[in-house]
């Protein structure tokens, strides 16, 4: 398994742990919805960067 699929994966078990915790808190499920896609795409853009092969030095 790459690193990026493993960043993802403990990513989203963050976003989940979030999710079930606003719903417990009563949150609307709009809201949940709404702040689950956007760190959605924040992972993304977070395991692109940190996984992203380094140039080699010149």
């Amino acid at each position: 398994m790459s690193s990026f699929s493993t960043y993802l994966i403990g990513y989203f078990i963050f976003i989940i742990g979030l999710a079930v915790a606003a719903y417990l808190l009563h949150v609307p499920g709009q809201w949940i919805g709404v702040g689950a896609l956007i760190l959605i795409g924040l992972g993304i853009l977070t395991a692109a960067k940190s996984t992203k092969p380094r140039d080699p030095p010149r």
